[in-house]
């Protein structure tokens, strides 16, 4: 039952996002629109290099047999991640006209930079049924620091342009991080804490879903 459930609910996710991606790049009409659809499709491929691997084990084998594509699809996963956010931040400066701020990019992408390095450093032992929890903190600290940065932006400019389309884009991420930290600390002891992986998909599909609205809103303008 797990397998058809969690399967079926990663391939409506892969294709959602991925989809919808490939629309606004495609009939986008902006910088931003496009951007926003580049970003959404980096977010479903590079989720796929670790959903697909744990369905195919799900549904064969078991996660054991699965071990190492599990571990290389997460590393690729964390790293796609990294330019998800770089994106994102890149929507906001482009959204709300940001000019200059050189000190807030160079944090953004000191931040990406830190988080990349630590990715590969090979104490984090991807590959590894028992890789350490120490390094899954050490590298989600400048990860989420990033995050928080976004999520600052994002409400403060949503609030000061007084902007309705983007108003819940900061809530998204929010959640996002909310749902993913628990199971950075806990799933390896508490299995159950990874179901917390749905919710926080489902708040990346509705950060796109945003964007997508946003793009139909204004081609109807």
């Amino acid at each position: 039952m797990q397998a058809i459930m969690e399967t079926g609910f990663d391939v409506i996710y892969l294709f959602t996002v991925i989809t919808l991606g490939i629309i606004m790049v495609r009939k986008g009409k902006t910088k931003e629109a496009k951007l926003f659809g580049i970003m959404a499709i980096t977010l479903g491929l590079g989720d796929s290099f670790h959903l697909v691997p744990r369905a195919l084990a799900l549904c064969t084998t078991g996660l054991e047999s699965f071990t190492v594509a599990l571990g290389v699809g997460k590393f690729i996963t964390s790293i796609t991640m990294t330019v998800f956010y770089i994106l994102l931040y890149y929507v906001w400066r482009l959204r709300y006209k940001v000019e200059g701020n050189k000190e807030l990019t160079f944090s953004i992408y000191a931040l990406a930079v830190i988080r990349i390095a630590l990715c590969l450093f090979p104490q984090n032992m991807w590959t590894s049924a028992l890789a350490p929890l120490s390094w899954g903190i050490y590298r989600n600290i400048p990860f989420a620091i990033m995050g928080l940065i976004i999520i600052v932006l994002f409400y403060k400019s949503a609030k000061e342009h007084n902007d309705t389309s983007f108003k819940y884009m900061y809530l998204t991420i929010v959640l996002s991080f909310a749902f993913y930290i628990p199971v950075v600390l806990f799933a390896d002891t508490i299995p159950l804490v990874g179901m917390l992986m749905i919710p926080k998909t489902c708040a990346y599909v509705w950060t796109v879903w945003i964007g997508y609205q946003d793009m139909k809103k204004a081609g109807n303008n």
